[in-house]
């Protein structure tokens, strides 16, 4: 029996999961999302595993960070990124925790932990500070990040179809049920994680080249990755989904300029929240694409890419709020 006031077991070390890059090469994955998709990557070896990351434009140029959402990697800034860099800028990519081929840290995915990998990533390559650009999710991220590490943020914040205040009944029941508990312990077991690992495999390499890559990624790491399901439930149980006012008021209270992008037909995140946010942060621009749904990057990218450069831009500022 313990001594009355001493502690019951040592602290112990989280359990690692495996990311993409520990697939076989015939994984359809190397193909769908390699690698090597961005030029000038490499792994930070962190606390609790490694991190994907890129770093892409000239090394002189101003930084950006771009964070990107729930569930797909950072293959969801593929028209995005290579454009800013192409404009000069130092574009640093990089793939959440638990998702691509970042580690999988058996931990709770709360906004402590997405926030904390992005300050290291920043410390990893020597970066001061820098632009902060999030989507979905990562828009949640970047906010809570500009609330706990402010003097990383260098003076501007760009939200695109920004999660973060959610309420709990715009989250999807489907959503809802697939990130109980049972079910995680479900998914996790070996019958099921073979079954979806036989229904991924089901696709031939034509029918890859007509597919969505950014949609099959979301599915081969649910076939694939052992712990990929319960990181994306993590993140709406405990994550930088929803709750976070106190981080919305925060960035209303700095310096920073903001600037708000959202859909008029987003169904994940619906338009409303993009008021909502702008009532939180008063002094933000925001930027309304009639009829764009949640995956702008992809379907608005042009668009999406001129406001940004717009944004960023020295001689950028604020239009009057109407």
């Amino acid at each position: 029996m313990d001594p009355p006031h001493g502690f019951p077991r040592p602290p112990t070390v989280p359990i690692i999961h495996t990311s993409l890059a520990d697939l076989p090469s015939s994984s359809p994955s190397w193909n769908v999302y390699p690698e090597d998709l961005y030029s000038g990557g490499a792994y930070a070896k962190l606390p609790l595993g490694r991190v994907r990351y890129w770093l892409i434009g000239p090394e002189d140029g101003r930084r950006i960070v771009l964070i990107h959402g729930l569930s797909i990697p950072a293959i969801v800034w593929k028209d995005i990124a290579p454009v800013l860099a192409s404009r000069g800028y130092r574009v640093l990519l990089y793939d959440l925790y638990g998702r691509g081929y970042s580690d999988a840290p058996q931990v709770i995915y709360d906004t402590a932990l997405h926030t904390t990998q992005l300050a290291l990533l920043m410390q990893h390559v020597r970066w001061d500070n820098a632009f902060i650009v999030g989507l979905s999710m990562g828009g949640g991220v970047a906010t809570a990040f500009s609330a706990h590490f402010p003097h990383l943020v260098n003076g501007k914040v760009a939200l695109i179809a920004s999660a973060g205040i959610i309420e709990s009944s715009d989250i999807s029941r489907t959503a809802k049920f697939m990130s109980t508990p049972l079910v995680q312990t479900v998914s996790a077991l070996p019958p099921f994680q073979h079954y979806m690992r036989l229904l991924a495999n089901t696709s031939k390499s034509s029918e890859l080249c007509e597919t969505n890559p950014i949609q099959e990624i979301v599915r081969l790491q649910t076939a694939h990755l052992p712990y990929y399901n319960a990181a994306v439930a993590s993140s709406l149980r405990d994550g930088p989904i929803r709750g976070l006012h106190f981080a919305f008021q925060s960035l209303a209270r700095s310096s920073n300029k903001v600037l708000l992008i959202h859909g008029t037909s987003d169904k994940t995140v619906p338009y409303k929240y993009a008021s909502k946010i702008h009532n939180l942060v008063p002094q933000a621009d925001l930027v309304t694409i009639s009829d764009g749904g949640h995956d702008l990057t992809a379907t608005h990218a042009s668009e999406v890419n001129a406001l940004l450069l717009h944004f960023l831009a020295d001689e950028y500022s604020y239009k009057p709020r109407g």
